[in-house]
């Protein structure tokens, strides 16, 4: 199978190639990179006036297979993620039974086989349950072939395991990520701390109860030497304390999510509960310094933190809601709309927080257009606009945050591993 994508402007920041090239596609690998290749194949895409990069390496997805399928799947949410421009991702460890044995491992693995239309790599739990109580065999985790450990959802508060769970997460050269929350100090609330809160009369997330956890990880991370993730950075102090530790020369990256650096506190108003999300949405201070991590690299990573719920645990009273906004399908349109289109990033810079980057967090051989690669692409008509709405997502959940807005950039083809799984129509059996 011999796949040739023509005319499109070719972007590869680890190669350092942003040029109007071609690219062959032998079987899953990519066989040549270079300007008007004429060859026989099967399939040809015209990607004039459209941009072709990496497939999208997401690192914070909820796929809630097992244990809660009628809100999503593996095999929907991979084609949601397909859609999306997505080729990999990390499936976190919340899921019911949770992902915190071998065992359990094994199981969401055979699920992956059968079912997945991209590559999906899994995060095994720090703690047993994640309850925070026990750490897990992370020995047993690795062999297994998780790719990270994580629970997400929640944070280890007891000091001791958690430095524990550096040292061992360390000799097994495994990467820690961390969800930051200080419960004692986000005390049970909902939206964010000030006008938003008070005006609303809704319980608010302090930005302590994040930074205040933030810097308790890094210490402890730094002490031990091992790696350190931090999930879904939302306000300024925390951007602070990443870059004063990356100063320091301490193993740390960090991501956030696209409504982080769309959206502020104010969308709350009207009791919206597909803006209810964790962390919540911040003021437009916090917005603004989320944009400027992500400008001078203390933001390594976007991801989407796709989150999905059914209706009937989000059109509720906003406290008894639960936290989360899907995010696949529009996570690399918010990026350009509000990065690329808005001169804060250029398409180099934004593929290395959506491919290169969490690839190399991951440790994974990814998020590049290198010869003999897996010939994961997506072309994508930049300029292109869409209205963000229900009945056009893949997921089976319907809770985005950016319902009703407008979006620029569609994903117009994804391959994966040589095959189109998400694509336009295609024109077959072609000479170039």
């Amino acid at each position: 199978m011999k796949l040739l994508i023509k005319n499109g402007l070719v972007i590869d920041p680890v190669n350092k190639i942003k040029e109007v090239m071609d690219i062959l596609v032998v079987e899953s690998k990519i066989s040549k990179l270079a300007k008007a290749i004429r060859i026989e194949v099967d399939t040809v895409i015209n990607a004039k006036g459209r941009i072709v990069m990496p497939g999208i390496v997401d690192m914070h997805v909820h796929l809630r297979e097992p244990g809660r399928e009628d809100k999503e799947t593996v095999a929907s949410g991979t084609m949601a993620a397909a859609k999306g421009g997505v080729t990999a991702l990390l499936a976190m460890p919340n899921t019911l039974p949770p992902i915190d044995s071998a065992k359990n491992v094994i199981f969401l693995r055979g699920i992956i086989r059968d079912s997945a239309n991209v590559d999906v790599l899994i995060s095994g739990a720090i703690t047993k349950g994640r309850m925070g109580m026990e750490l897990c065999d992370i020995a047993a985790l690795k062999k297994e072939g998780v790719a990270a450990i994580s629970d997400d959802g929640s944070s280890v508060d007891r000091e001791g395991l958690m430095l524990e769970a550096f040292r061992k997460a360390k000799k097994e050269k495994t990467l820690v990520i961390c969800h930051c929350e200080d419960k004692a100090l986000s005390c049970q609330g909902v939206v964010n701390l000030g006008f938003t809160s008070t005006r609303l009369g809704l319980r608010g997330v302090s930005n302590e109860s994040e930074y205040k956890r933030i810097e308790r990880d890094i210490n402890l991370a730094e002490k031990i030497g091992a790696r350190l993730h931090i999930a879904h950075l939302s306000c300024k102090e925390s951007v602070e304390l990443i870059k004063r530790a990356k100063e320091k020369g301490i193993s740390v990256t960090s991501e956030t999510a696209p409504h982080y650096f769309s959206l502020t506190e104010e969308r709350v108003l009207g009791y919206n509960t597909n803006m209810k999300v964790n962390p919540p949405l911040r003021s437009r201070e916090d917005l603004e310094a989320i944009k400027q991590g992500l400008k001078e690299g203390t933001i390594d990573v976007i991801a989407s933190d796709h989150a999905p719920h059914t209706e009937n645990e989000k059109e509720i009273e906003f406290e008894h809601a639960e936290f989360g906004t899907i995010g696949l399908e529009t996570a690399l349109s918010a990026g350009i709309t509000e990065l690329v289109h808005t001169g804060l990033l250029s398409w180099s810079g934004l593929v290395e927080k959506m491919c290169s980057n969490p690839a190399k967090a991951l440790g994974i051989d990814k998020g590049t257009l290198g010869l003999g690669r897996d010939a994961d692409i997506i072309v994508v008509s930049p300029e292109k606009e869409w209205v963000v709405r229900k009945r056009d997502f893949l997921s089976r959940s319907r809770n985005s945050a950016f319902l009703g807005r407008k979006l620029k950039g569609v994903v117009d083809y994804t391959i994966f591993k040589g095959k189109i799984v998400y694509g336009m129509e295609f024109k077959r059996n072609s000479n170039p």
